[in-house]
């Protein structure tokens, strides 16, 4: 995204088929300054998208798990399509939706990003709190995110683990007595585990809940036939303390079974119990041994330390630095406070406090009335 001046949009409209190829020119160019792999992410949902663009395109009207696959806008200029935005919620009640990717042409500069980013903002209703994860070394979209609103939330790293060191992890036996599968009954475990694992700020902004961790039959179906056509394959477990019955690590292996693309971990430890890392990372090395050799990579965040720490010590490559930025839409959340303030019904649990009224017109009298004569 280019500095220079230069007009707004005349149109902004959702994304239709035939801004596909043109999107994906924007999407890619834009992606070689971004996180590890999000080239190929993008690359990769579009053709997903293309392909299905009649199921996406009606499951869209009406509320569903995918009825935001691909939700974006494009803007136009003297009928071409010059910028385009695509955004997804981050949680299932909707309330915190992420900036997946923002791309205008180069001649554009930031005056068309702000207006996509701006739209969004309008349009989606239902969002109170927005996501973006530019690279440090994007000056221009820090800028541009930092002049809309966005404020830094959480610094983000990227390792990768080379074939080599995961085949020295898997020489030793991890110690995980209590490494158990994962189900939705476990979904509460999870999410406490979660909350536990960042700071009140991030876990305010995430606004996850229990059912965030749970998976519907349809998309257990869905997951399922991906992972078949895809070639790769999903492994959940999480460690459980007996005596607090609790959740104290939880891990999420994406394992590609073709070596065609690496591997990738979600890994969430409890503070007080640091010593997982090394326990839960050879478990995942050992995961990976009997497909081909690949990479694995692992995110960390700067709220992290014992984690980064680790990965260092144990000669992992760092790929890529993020800043997690957040960003509130704050008469959204004013007016939802505000209805809930008026259902609390104060006259009632005040007796004192009565809402202010004009005093309805009675009959009364000025003078006492006239005793009857016997």
């Amino acid at each position: 995204m280019a500095s220079s001046v230069a007009r707004p949009p005349s149109t902004i409209r959702p994304i239709q088929f035939h801004d596909l190829d043109r999107i994906e020119e924007l999407f890619t160019a834009a992606a070689l300054l971004d996180a590890a792999d999000r080239g190929n992410r993008v690359a990769s949902h579009l053709q997903t998208i293309r392909r299905w663009y009649g199921v996406v395109k009606v499951m869209s009207f009406f509320p569903n798990p995918f009825q935001d696959v691909f939700s974006g806008y494009v803007a136009e200029q003297d009928n071409r399509v010059c910028g385009a935005i695509q955004v997804m919620p981050f949680n299932r009640a909707r309330t915190t939706w992420r900036v997946e990717q923002v791309a205008v042409d180069s001649g554009c500069g930031q005056v068309v990003a702000s207006h996509l980013l701006r739209h969004c903002f309008e349009a989606i209703w239902e969002a109170r709190t927005w996501l973006v994860e530019p690279n440090i070394n994007n000056k221009d979209a820090l800028a541009l995110y930092r002049q809309n609103g966005f404020q830094h939330l959480a610094h983000m790293t990227y390792w990768s683990l080379s074939p080599q060191l995961l085949q020295s992890l898997a020489q030793r036996e991890p110690s995980l007595p209590n490494l158990l599968p994962v189900s939705n009954a476990d979904a509460h475990l999870i999410y406490q585990l979660d909350t536990a694992s960042m700071p009140p700020l991030v876990r305010q902004v995430f606004d996850r809940h229990p059912h965030d961790f749970k998976v519907d039959l349809v998309n257990s179906l869905i997951n399922t036939a991906d992972q078949w056509f895809n070639h790769h394959e999903v492994i959940s477990g999480y460690v459980f303390e007996p005596q607090r019955k609790a959740a104290i690590g939880y891990v999420q292996l994406h394992r590609c079974k073709n070596g065609s693309q690496p591997h990738s971990a979600q890994l969430t430890v409890h503070p007080a119990y640091t010593w997982l890392y090394p326990e839960l990372t050879t478990q995942m090395a050992q995961m990976v041994q009997v497909v081909p050799p690949q990479s694995l990579h692992v995110t960390s965040a700067d709220y992290q330390p014992e984690r980064e720490a680790y990965l260092e010590q144990i000669g992992a490559d760092r790929i890529a630095h993020t800043l997690m930025m957040s960003r509130s839409i704050w008469h959204k959340v004013r007016e939802t406070r505000l209805v809930g303030l008026e259902n609390l019904q104060l006259s009632g649990v005040l007796r004192g406090f009565q809402p202010t009224h004009k005093p309805v017109p009675g009959r009364i009298n000025s003078y006492p009335p006239s005793r009857r004569q016997p």
